[in-house]
């Protein structure tokens, strides 16, 4: 069985997590599946908007703990480095779509499954969606563009507040900060993220036309994103052979 399904409802396209034996977090595979699908949905003018969300639990629960293990122990290693950045390519690619994404958020978001939900357009998440960063509290330096994505969103405050001391974020105080548009019951996040993206989806080159102005005008944040990933890469690496060591 495939880790990630996509469907059509119409002109959206839905994206569906499908691993939530382990939460849902990336393994190699699962990211190339990713990555086929949102070549599809490029590649499919009829697509106006993606709906990115995930069976079980939890939204997405980061990078496998098999993929970090084999990291730290030699993370310059040529097939270490490649699953990182796999990881990192997961959420890229999402916030490099060309029709609008929204994140239906359900459970709990953590690490790289935070920066996942941060790629997408809009953010609508469960009341008690567990959002956690905590690379610190792990030993590991933040990868992906993590600071700037957070703080393109929420400002710097929040973003040390979450980012460099580990204060867990619920739902609720998501959308209190910046980091989503609405908190519902949970039975109510994914059928209001279908309902926006309809609303948007019925005119797929005027969606795609007007998403792509919206991302040109509105950043890139002082430290683009791709530069953020860049800078951030090689600390992480010494964070992960530094634990190995320990």
């Amino acid at each position: 069985m495939t880790e990630v399904n996509y469907e059509r409802d119409g002109n959206v396209g839905i994206v569906t997590l499908a691993a939530p034996q382990r939460r849902n977090a990336f393994r190699p595979p699962m990211v190339v599946e990713l990555l086929r699908i949102c070549d599809e949905i490029d590649l499919d003018p009829e697509v106006g908007a993606v709906v990115v969300r995930a069976l079980g639990e939890s939204f997405c629960a980061g990078a496998d703990r098999s993929l970090l293990a084999d990291a730290s122990r030699d993370p310059a290693a040529p097939e270490n480095f490649r699953g990182l950045g796999l990881t990192y390519q997961a959420f890229v690619r999402v916030g490099e779509l060309l029709p609008p994404t929204i994140a239906a958020v359900r459970g709990h978001a953590v690490g790289a499954g935070v920066n996942l939900m941060l790629a997408t357009d809009l953010r609508i998440v469960a009341e008690e969606a567990r959002i956690i960063t905590r690379f610190l509290h792990i030993g590991l330096h933040p990868g992906g563009g993590h600071f700037t994505l957070l703080g393109r969103l929420a400002g710097r405050e929040a973003t040390a507040a979450m980012a460099l001391f580990g204060q867990e974020v619920s739902g609720r105080r998501a959308a209190e900060l910046g980091l989503a548009w609405e908190a519902l019951p949970e039975a109510e996040v994914e059928p209001r993220a279908l309902e926006l993206a309809r609303g948007v989806a019925g005119d797929p080159e005027l969606a795609r036309a007007a998403v792509r102005s919206l991302r040109l005008e509105l950043g890139p944040p002082a430290t683009s994103w791709p530069l953020a990933l860049e800078a951030e890469k090689a600390v992480q690496m010494w964070s992960l052979r530094r634990k190995a060591e320990d």
